[in-house]
């Protein structure tokens, strides 16, 4: 198993940038796929990215590709979304997610192939 913690959320304003993190302990890191998701109040839980157990693969939602950009530090434990020019839209909670093992790309997306998820960090976009 895995336990995931997020870092870094935080109130900006449009335009801005800002970057989470997501701290794992437990097993192998390198194991697991890693994903970002956002759900925004009264909204649907939403993919925001994800990203192979080696980083070679990444995927992103449409919403956000562009603007995100997901990486992680095996060595670290660790993994990254870097948000630029945020948008009022992007207003929600921003949870950490791992899958055990490879998932396909159409399976990076998928919110039941995780089964790890952190208890997720505010991120408010307002003027």
């Amino acid at each position: 198993q895995v336990q995931l913690e997020e870092f870094g959320g935080g109130l900006v304003q449009p335009g801005d940038s800002l970057g989470l993190t997501c701290a794992a302990s437990g097993d192998s890191f390198s194991g697991y796929t890693m994903a970002w998701f956002r759900q925004a109040p009264g909204k649907e839980r939403e993919f925001v990215a994800a990203i192979s157990r080696g980083g070679a693969v990444t995927i992103h939602g449409d919403s956000v590709k562009g603007r995100f950009t997901i990486s992680r530090d095996n060595a670290k434990n660790t993994n990254y979304l870097q948000m630029n020019t945020l948008k009022p839209e992007d207003t929600a909670v921003y949870v950490c997610a791992a899958a055990d093992g490879g998932l396909s790309m159409a399976a990076m997306s998928v919110t039941s192939e995780y089964h790890y998820w952190g208890q997720g960090t505010q991120v408010t976009v307002s003027s």
